[in-house]
């Protein structure tokens, strides 16, 4: 975990003496370094301010075998159409099946629209995939959406939502809520990266520890997974999962947190704990062990735990159980079932405090419930129509629109134990008489730091305290020395930072960070100092010479495969073991890949298959390059940096490289010159085509046009991508929140767009 930590900005510094990072704008920096969540806009395909419609087109005898079959997960071929209002998009062929597990049974049935099944790499609006859930048990067809929205608003990586109207072959199938597919897209968009594993974790994934043998956890439950490897499949490797499993089952009560905080985001947990015991979400980990993911983010080390599926909330129950006044502390079974996350931390004195004090923080600050029951009241308002006409909505349990309405305000009987406006208050009520007092210590969370060459030594972190003023200190060491204490300064939003002049680039700093509030104890994380490595230091002249992101017939493997390829060059006067070095795709993680045990002859090129496939050979790396942008990176044993790109859109065989080996400037290259020296021509833009403009701009929104077709990607302020364009010289603004935007080409131009 530390060395990633120490590694997650140097691809930013000046460390080496070549580090080419290119595209990506310094705009960047802060978003790309920090370790919170980003927060995607909600864009055209989630946006809530409507209600969209979804056209599926698909042969009628496909659509019956798939309602034939509703436990089959075969996808057929089908035309999609996106409208709302705004933008009408046709994506055609797109994958269409049912999804779910009991709703498969139901008569309004739930579906899965995949971009990706018959076109690779295929998306829409960002997205691999969409979610259409039915929400036949909810009467409301609200509840799900009130939890995803809730997330949200406490900075929870949850997926976006909203409802839709959805027709097959020119029939209205009823009004939808439209959930975001959380994959590997999904991470990146959250977490800046999408290399680590993602679990996905159904009935009975309780996490009980089983061994320490990975396979163990290869549970096969009826005809399913309980945890569910949906990333890196080929390498199958559930060691980060037995780890994070080990702590919870071997860690002191003593020792826990500190365990807990090195391979698991605690604190977001905490407050998903909270959020989903205001909701009453018994289909998750806590009760029914059911219904979540954990992705193992490589850019901290840690796992994450992302809710999924959450229908079964606001007093809906079959169980006999009134979920808004069940004990907030005991919210697992009875008996003897294991749920050792939430059992371990809830038992916890140190941890339930933490707990304590973001559940009340949510019912006392986080949510006004009314304004909370305003905001749905409008939303009801808005799609009352949609459920009206909706032929599939009675066809379940017998609702009819009286129903509908009613649900907001009354018990319906059966499994709707509770109206949801009742709910939320009696929810909010219970849990403000069970939270325990006491004044948890100060949280830290979000650490991180940068040092650049030549520049201070600079650590941020966000802190909470129960009573301000708060008192945040960086202690650090210099070269192994004695621990000084520099204080840090807040910003009025919860980080503070220092910055610490005088530290010679060679020597390494080790830090942790200290919080105290004026009540409650001391904070100090992280438990173990983070070790942060010389920025200045002797590395050879090995470059990233070229690559290429899509290869379709340029280039074959020894197996007359055509992968992913990087080509290394040794422009260094003596000869370079290559055995001595890592290869990555993440910035984050430095040593993902050690480089072949050869030698490379001063002068001398090599070839790296990245098509993750390391059984292939000793020149094939266990990652693949993205066509739609990322990172390379080569990185030396103590984690200074050699040599690194960054990239964007790229184009079907056409290669970026130097434009001379080793120069600084990287073109799209005319030929491709894999394992010889590069042409010094490029296929792009050349210094004589007029810049790319656009107007107008500033704009007001709608149309925006360039004065030449490009390939483009749009960045709003954070960083997140908003808009691609292909080979197209216009770019539709409609749903632009005011702000500013990045346009960057392929060819690495860039242009700020300003919307007001």
């Amino acid at each position: 975990m530390v060395k990633r930590a120490i590694a997650s900005i140097l691809h930013m510094t000046g460390m080496a003496r070549r580090a080419s990072v290119f595209i990506m704008l310094l705009l960047f920096a802060t978003a790309v370094l920090r370790s919170q969540p980003s927060f995607p806009d909600n864009g055209q395909l989630f946006a809530d301010t409507v209600v969209p419609v979804v056209y599926i087109t698909i042969p009628p005898d496909s659509l019956a075998w798939i309602y034939a079959n509703p436990y089959s997960d075969r996808e057929f071929r089908a035309t999609f159409v996106f409208d709302n209002g705004a933008v009408r998009d046709t994506v055609d062929p797109v994958g269409f099946r049912l999804r779910g597990n009991t709703s498969r049974q139901s008569k309004k049935k739930s579906f899965k629209i995949s971009f990706n099944t018959f076109t690779e790499g295929g998306k829409y609006q960002g997205v691999e995939k969409m979610n259409l859930n039915g929400e036949h048990n909810d009467p409301s067809v609200m509840r799900s959406k009130i939890m995803w929205d809730i997330l949200r608003k406490w900075n929870i990586p949850a997926p976006r939502s909203n409802h839709v109207r959805v027709y097959i072959n020119g029939n209205y199938y009823g009004l939808y809520i439209n959930v975001e597919h959380i994959d590997e897209e999904f991470a990146k968009s959250r977490f800046g990266n999408k290399d680590g594993n993602l679990f996905k974790c159904l009935y009975p994934a309780d996490l009980a520890y089983r061994g320490g043998d990975p396979a163990s956890y290869k549970i096969w439950n009826g005809s399913r997974w309980v945890y569910e490897l949906t990333t890196n499949e080929e390498e199958d490797d559930f060691s980060d999962l037995t780890r994070f499993i080990g702590v919870l089952h071997n860690s002191s009560d003593a020792s826990l947190p500190c365990d807990l905080d090195r391979v698991f985001n605690i604190q977001d947990y905490l407050k998903i704990m909270a959020v989903q015991i205001f909701c009453g979400d018994w289909d998750g980990y806590i009760y029914n062990k059911n219904n979540f993911y954990l992705y193992h983010n490589t850019r901290t080390g840690k796992f994450e735990y992302l809710p999924y599926d959450v229908d079964n909330t606001f007093g809906i129950d079959w169980f006999g159980i009134n979920w808004a006044t069940r004990n907030i502390y005991a919210w697992q079974p009875g008996g003897d079932q294991l749920r050792p996350l939430y059992d371990r931390i809830i038992n916890n004195p140190e941890l339930r405090k933490q707990f304590s004090f973001y559940a009340s923080q949510l019912i006392s600050t986080t949510l006004d419930v009314d304004s909370l029951v305003q905001a749905v009241e409008a939303r009801k308002e808005m799609i009352s129509p949609y459920v009206a006409g909706d032929p599939y909505y009675p066809q379940d349990y017998g609702y009819d629109h009286t129903d509908f309405l009613n649900s907001y305000t009354s018990a319906l009987g059966a499994h709707v134990k509770w109206g949801l406006y009742p709910y939320l208050e009696a929810r909010k009520e219970s849990m403000a008489n069970q939270i325990e007092p006491g004044t948890p210590d100060p949280v830290i969370r979000y650490i991180t730091h940068e040092r650049k060459e030549g520049a201070p030594f600079q650590v941020t972190a966000f802190v909470e305290v129960v009573d301000l003023p708060a008192t945040v200190t960086l202690m650090y060491s210099v070269a192994g020395g004695p621990f000084q204490q520099a204080a840090m300064t807040g910003d009025g939003t919860g980080f503070y930072r220092a910055a610490v002049d005088g530290i010679s680039d060679r020597v390494g700093v080790s830090y942790q960070v200290m919080a105290a509030g004026v009540s409650g104890g001391t904070t100090i994380l992280p438990c173990d100092p983070v070790d942060v490595a010389p920025v200045a230091g002797d590395t050879p002249l090995l470059f990233i010479n070229e690559f290429m992101a899509d290869n379709e017939k340029i280039a074959a493997d020894e197996h007359g495969i055509y992968s992913d390829w990087i080509e290394l060059w040794n422009g260094d006067s003596r000869d370079i073991f290559l055995g001595d070095f890592y290869l990555t795709d993440n910035f984050s993680d430095p040593d993902k890949w050690r480089l072949p045990q050869v030698m490379l002859n001063s002068g001398s090129f090599i070839l790296i298959w990245a098509d993750g496939n390391t059984t292939a050979g000793s020149r094939h790396a266990p990652f693949k390059l993205s066509k739609e942008g990322e990172e390379i990176g080569i990185y030396s044993a103590d984690f200074l940096v050699v040599d690194s790109v960054t990239f964007t859109l790229q184009r079907e065989d056409v290669s970026m490289g130097r434009k001379s080996d080793g120069a600084e400037e990287i073109i799209f290259m005319a030929t491709s010159t894999p394992g010889r020296s590069n042409n010094i021509t490029s296929s792009g833009v050349t210094p004589k085509e007029e810049k790319l403009k656009a107007w107008p701009n500033p704009s007001p929104g709608g149309l925006i046009r360039l004065n030449r077709r490009c390939d483009f990607l749009i960045y709003n302020s954070a960083g997140i991508l908003v808009y691609r364009g292909y080979d197209a010289e216009t770019v539709n603004a409609d749903g632009f929140a005011p702000g500013l935007y990045i346009l960057t080409t392929g060819s690495g131009e860039n242009i700020r767009l300003v919307i007001f």
